[in-house]
């Protein structure tokens, strides 16, 4: 919630001449971009890190796939608690001091990791990396990010949201590497001790900074703008169980978790699903190329819904998009390279909108005092129903599956399965939208 802040320093005569002071520059994009640091470092080690932690501990411990795997499975769950409780932290101990404990918390798990020699050590450290990194998610960038802007929010939320793209991008080969160069532990203490140092800097010298404290208005509106108010949400607040008997408050969180839960289900398989027709060079090449995609849809939806679209709409349509694309797959019958490509690149389209457009409807559907329990309910609910994604397609995938002789066979029921939840998901967004807010 954005106090009133002061007005700016007026002209004031001083000896007979009169004297100005420059109003200070909107702080807003200095926050988006430490935030975007924040994404990169959170999803980097927090997401995108386990699927590389586990083929490391499996190399050094011997342990059971079945076992890391429900290690990580754990890391979602557990953060998926702290999501939902996110904004109570932030009242009791204020954003910077959360998003320190995180950086700390995090790097200690990493290293708890990297050092575990029995199954409890490594489950510990998965609760610790598992409540700390969701400090630099999704919930957590949007609190940094919202109150700083109304009607730019969509462009300022996608540019934040991007870090989390290019997390990917840096740190899965930077963990191969390093782990490969240095071990496991070494490349614990580097990563982590830098993510420390860097969180520590930014809380310091920008996230500290509040609209109120430096006396700004969101957007870098002046005072009575019809900009700062023209996007303020009617609806009444939802106190206590009433949010969850909520229409729209259903409806947005089971349209956030279905397409999740399609897109990491499928993205967990799609790797190898590609490896025959591409190898596994090109194969590679063309999963970084879906990431470059997520950053393309994120920001053209970010940077080109216009003030008024139908947030819900958007969301839909960028699923609509998905569907195409793992419908071009299915049509490949994973063999044909151009269909993959192009498959593979419009599902990643949509990757990115999946987590950034929800906190963005929710912005225009709820009332101010209820925005911040939405988002981080509706991302914690989403976080809760994908951990259990990579095991139900992996379930599907086995059913299905007859071996190198007919891979088509084997993909074809990954590929519906995904189709099927997405159009679900679109359903529920679209069920939503005409402002449903009862049972």
């Amino acid at each position: 919630m954005i106090d009133e802040p002061t007005s700016p320093v007026q002209a004031q005569p001083t000896q007979g001449k009169t004297t100005s002071h420059a109003p200070r520059p909107f702080f807003g994009w200095r926050v988006v971009a430490a935030a975007f640091v924040l994404a990169t470092l959170g999803w980097g080690l927090g997401f995108y890190g386990p699927p590389v932690y586990l083929h490391a501990v499996r190399e050094m411990r011997g342990w059971s796939v079945a076992l890391v795997s429900a290690a990580v499975t754990l890391h979602y769950l557990c953060g998926a608690l702290v999501v939902a409780n996110l904004p109570a932290l932030y009242r009791r101990f204020g954003l910077p001091s959360v998003t320190r404990a995180g950086a700390l918390g995090l790097a200690l798990g990493l290293f708890g990791w990297a050092s575990a020699v029995e199954p409890w050590q490594l489950f510990a450290a998965t609760l610790l990396t598992g409540c700390s990194w969701v400090t630099m998610g999704a919930a957590a960038i949007n609190a940094i990010v919202s109150p700083w802007f109304v009607t730019r929010r969509p462009k300022a939320l996608s540019t934040a949201y991007n870090g989390a793209s290019i997390g990917g991008v840096i740190f899965s080969p930077l963990w191969v590497v390093m782990i490969g160069t240095v071990g496991f532990q070494a490349a614990a203490i580097i990563i982590g001790s830098v993510t420390i140092a860097c969180v520590w800097w930014l809380t310091i010298t920008v996230l500290r900074h509040t609209p109120a404290s430096l006396a700004q208005l969101p957007d870098g509106e002046s005072a009575g703008s019809p900009a700062v108010t023209s996007m303020a949400p009617t609806a009444p607040s939802l106190a206590g169980g009433l949010l969850w008997r909520d229409g729209q408050f259903r409806t947005l969180a089971l349209g956030m978790a279905l397409g999740l839960f399609a897109q990491i289900g499928l993205l967990a398989h799609l790797f190898s699903l590609i490896v025959p027709a591409l190898g596994a060079t090109g194969a590679g090449i063309l999963t970084g190329l879906a990431t470059a995609s997520a950053i393309a849809g994120r920001t053209a939806f970010g940077w080109l819904m216009p003030a008024g679209a139908n947030r819900r709409k958007a969301a839909a349509l960028s699923y609509a998009i998905q569907i195409v694309g793992v419908l071009v797959l299915i049509l490949s019958g994973s063999q044909s390279v151009p269909a993959i490509i192009i498959g593979t690149l419009l599902f990643g389209f949509g990757i990115g909108n999946a987590t950034s457009l929800p906190p963005l409807i929710a912005q225009v559907e709820f009332s101010k005092e209820d925005v911040a329990r939405v988002v981080a309910l509706v991302i914690a609910i989403g976080q809760a129903s994908y951990a259990f994604a990579p095991a139900v397609f992996g379930i599907i995938r086995t059913w299905s599956g007859t071996g190198d002789a007919d891979l088509a066979a084997e993909a074809t029921p990954v590929f519906v399965a995904a189709v099927i939840i997405k159009l679900a998901a679109m359903s529920a967004f679209l069920w939503g939208r005409k402002g449903r807010r009862s049972g």
